[in-house]
């Protein structure tokens, strides 16, 4: 455990990958939301088209991790309000040089955890057909289809998956309450 907000790990690889939270306009969030941006040009033609404001990932009302290695950031997730006790999972991008480490697990983990230690007790997602290591994640976590919502409510390549909280069983047992 490290100070400052930070929780430190140690990858398969043997880096110490360390999670914070960080403002979802600060530069190192907007240089890793524009790498997920990228992704989604590369696999879908075009970027996200979700309205996101910045403020609705602030804590207590939202989170931003930010994962970083000593070579820098490696990769991200978020989580925002979605309806009352229900967040909405954004974001989660890890760097290709970061890949197959169990690094999206991580985030994951501690992004369930904070939402749950925040009185939340689901969270929804989507993510898209194009994303099959996305889908394989996320149903491996134990996320069910649920309804569309949103701009891509409609969409034939989109997947909306959703999890209860309160079943206990969170995975990563370490609490963190991420306030800043």
């Amino acid at each position: 455990m490290s100070t400052s907000g930070e929780v430190e790990h140690v990858l398969p690889d043997g880096r110490v990958v360390r999670l914070r939270p960080a403002g979802y306009d600060s530069p190192v969030a907007r240089a890793l939301v524009a790498a997920v941006q990228q992704e989604y040009v590369v696999r879908y033609g075009g970027p996200d088209e979700a309205v996101v404001d910045p403020a609705e990932f602030s804590p207590p009302a939202g989170l931003f991790l930010v994962a970083e290695t000593d070579d820098g950031p490696v990769g991200c997730g978020a989580w925002r309000v979605h309806d009352p006790g229900v967040v909405e999972v954004k974001r989660v991008y890890v760097a290709p040089g970061a890949r197959r480490q169990g690094l999206a697990q991580l985030l994951m983990d501690a992004l369930e955890a904070s939402a749950a230690a925040a009185g939340h007790r689901s969270v929804v997602l989507n993510t898209g057909g194009r994303q099959p290591e996305a889908i394989a994640l996320y149903t491996a976590r134990g996320y069910r289809p649920a309804a569309g919502y949103g701009v891509y409510a409609d969409s034939p390549e989109a997947v909306f998956l959703q999890k209860d909280l309160t079943g206990g069983g969170l995975a990563g047992g370490e609490e963190q309450s991420w306030a800043s």
